[in-house]
């Protein structure tokens, strides 16, 4: 079983203004879509379409709109009840291929709410499954939120994966190699974080070929306890460091449309490889594969295993 821990789900609202975005100016919206967001209801969606058995953990008010985009998905899901409701992000999609992001930060968990979350994902968990932690921390929980989750997951005999960014991820490496998950997923910024350098340096280095920053890092994270370390780099690709050595590979070619949700849909194909018993080389290029469909595809769409063209052609081994 595949379970995933959204802390912070959302509506993800997708607008198209068909042309270019001004600061100040009144903009006409040519298409407007609304689907289930947060990280970990995207991995979900994804391992549900390729036929795995996946359960998707969150916190929401029974009657939320949330829950029945979740339902009219047929995504199988528990949640712990709170007051507050499900936030809002909005997407906005202007030429030339430019993505703009209005994310509100959501509801304010209270203490009782946040035992209740925890003591679900709990009760969900069993020896052998997989839990993917993934997103940023709902208002309310600790920063070291993650760390004590790994802890908690990994004694209940289950993998454990974490992809998230600032406060919490800089607390779960700083809790390495005490408390460490079988799995991260850092894009180019987030390692940054880790790192104290600029994520955006480290990725414009990969795209010109230099390899070594991103894959030293990666390493560095691995040999500190991570099972696996998978780098998405944009279009310069991915980078996965595993069982003590690293693969590259350069983005497969594809339309883009969005970029929202590329990184959970690469997540996904991950985790999906690793379901399959797929070797280092072969995940990393299914999870590119994901992402790289996602992004030919609208708003937070994540694509479904006809829509993914896998080919481990373009991995090397560093």
């Amino acid at each position: 079983m595949i379970i995933t821990f959204t802390a912070n789900p959302s509506l993800d609202r997708t607008v198209d203004l068909g042309g270019p975005l001004t600061p100040g100016g009144v903009h006409r919206i040519g298409a407007d879509s609304t689907q289930p967001g947060g990280k970990g209801i995207n991995v979900a969606l994804g391992a549900h379409r390729a036929g795995l058995a996946v359960t998707a953990v969150l916190p929401a008010a029974s009657g939320d709109p949330l829950l029945s985009l979740l339902e009219a998905e047929g995504l199988p899901h528990r949640t712990s009840p709170v007051a507050g409701a499900v936030r809002t992000n909005l997407t906005v999609l202007s030429t030339p291929q430019i993505t703009t992001k209005l994310n509100e930060p959501g509801a304010q968990l209270t203490t009782a709410e946040v035992n209740a979350l925890e003591a679900l994902l709990s009760e969900c968990v069993s020896p052998g499954d997989s839990v993917m932690l993934s997103g940023s921390l709902a208002p309310g929980l600790p920063a070291d939120e993650y760390v004590r989750l790994v802890a908690a997951i990994r004694s209940q005999g289950a993998w454990v994966g974490v992809d998230t960014s600032d406060a919490p991820l800089t607390a779960l490496a700083a809790a390495l190699p005490a408390v460490a998950p079988d799995f991260l997923k850092p894009n180019a910024e987030e390692l940054g974080q880790i790192l104290g350098v600029d994520g955006n340096l480290l990725e414009q280095q990969a795209e010109d070929g230099d390899l070594d920053g991103v894959r030293d890092a990666a390493l560095d994270l691995h040999q500190r306890g991570v099972g696996a370390v998978l780098v998405t780099l944009g279009a310069a690709g991915g980078l996965l460091a595993t069982e003590g050595s690293a693969w590259y590979s350069s983005s497969p070619s594809g339309p883009m449309v969005s970029t929202v949700g590329a990184g959970d849909s690469a997540t996904a194909g991950y985790l999906i490889a690793r379901e399959l018993g797929e070797d280092p080389a072969r995940r990393l290029a299914r999870a590119l594969a994901y992402g790289t469909a996602a992004v030919g595809l609208p708003g937070t769409t994540i694509p479904r295993p006809d829509q993914v063209h896998v080919t481990a052609d373009r991995v090397v081994r560093l």
